[in-house]
């Protein structure tokens, strides 16, 4: 008898505790939560003090850009890829060397390096295009020639595509133009999802980013070496901020419906556009994506780098500088005001 009353007494005392247990477990859950969190934001304003910016800030429709302006002579507007930032085109080299005859304009595009990217936006290539359209307006720049790397591609296409008479040439790097299913994309997008993507940017990803940042990078590079100068100077950090996880999140989600509209409208480019791409791209699929939209633009010239990846313009940059040079000289009348 008295050991029911002494179970009944442990029942009822557990039962009473359970709640209050799970209140306390949640709120140590949310505790450590909140303590990761800031943890990651005071790493992502250490990156910040440490890569302090390149060039100078402009406000275009409410969106403040950090743009780069270097040289004189015709204007070439560089725009880089998913995940990265201007140091990926000043740390290959490309900068300095066209800045000694063009008028060189880099932009952080939105939410990459120091550019805002506003929530109130769906941000895709046709939306990017525009703010760019805008914003080269503002700095005085008049039918540029316009490179794209990667998902920079696609803003540098619907610049052309939707504006022709405001863009001189194309030149695009290892672009992907073609809808194809891409399990990086998939496996990136989490992040830019609402409530459940904001806990992720804020604990896991960044960590996950540290521990694969050497792995991926050299899937990008591959089959070549990481140069010595973007080890050196590319600043990994700034990349894993919660901000810029966000934006290459959200890219990576918009690459298939991109891909999907945009390919009807290729044939409407009538401007000419130099095509290069890696013969070793592990990314994407050079042949099943930059020679087919080299057969599909009869103006169009397109290269194979021989034993190079993603990131053509980092371990050829010869033949991007050629490539643009070349363009130039088919249009000399591509100058800035």
């Amino acid at each position: 008898m008295n050991f029911d009353r002494m179970t009944q007494r442990a029942t009822a005392r557990a039962a009473a505790s359970s709640p209050s247990r799970k209140i306390a477990i949640a709120a140590g859950a949310a505790g450590l939560l909140l303590a990761w969190g800031l943890a990651v934001h005071r790493r992502a304003r250490q990156a910040e003090a440490g890569n302090p910016p390149l060039g100078r800030f402009i406000t275009v429709d409410g969106v403040r850009l950090h743009v780069l302006d270097r040289g004189h002579g015709p204007a070439v507007v560089l725009l880089h890829g998913d995940g990265s930032m201007i140091q990926d085109f000043v740390t290959s080299g490309i900068v300095d060397r066209l800045a000694e005859r063009h008028r060189v304009i880099v932009f952080d595009r939105p939410g990459y390096g120091y550019s805002q990217r506003p929530r109130t936006r769906v941000w895709t290539a046709s939306a990017q295009a525009e703010l760019f359209r805008r914003a080269l307006k503002m700095l005085g720049v008049e039918r540029p020639i316009v490179v794209g790397h990667s998902w920079g591609t696609l803003p540098a296409i619907d610049l052309a595509l939707q504006h022709p008479d405001e863009v001189e040439a194309l030149v695009l790097l290892a672009g992907h133009y073609y809808p194809r299913m891409q399990l990086d994309a998939a496996l990136m997008s989490p992040p830019a999802l609402p409530l459940i993507g904001d806990v992720m940017r804020y604990t896991i990803s960044p960590v996950l980013g540290r521990l694969l940042a050497r792995k991926i990078i050299t899937m990008l590079f591959a089959p070549a070496p990481i140069p010595w100068h973007f080890e050196k100077d590319f600043p990994v950090e700034m990349a894993l901020r919660p901000s810029q996880i966000r934006a290459a999140a959200e890219e990576s989600g918009l690459l298939l419906p991109i891909n999907a509209s945009d390919r009807t409208r290729y044939s409407a480019l009538k401007l000419p556009v130099a095509i290069l791409a890696g013969s070793d791209d592990r990314l994407v699929d050079t042949y099943e994506q930059s020679q087919r939209l080299h057969d599909e633009l009869p103006q169009s010239t397109f290269q194979i780098a021989p034993n190079v990846g993603h990131m053509i313009h980092q371990t050829a940059p010869d033949l991007v500088v050629a490539a643009i040079e070349r363009v130039t000289l088919r249009n000399p009348a591509s100058f800035t005001r």
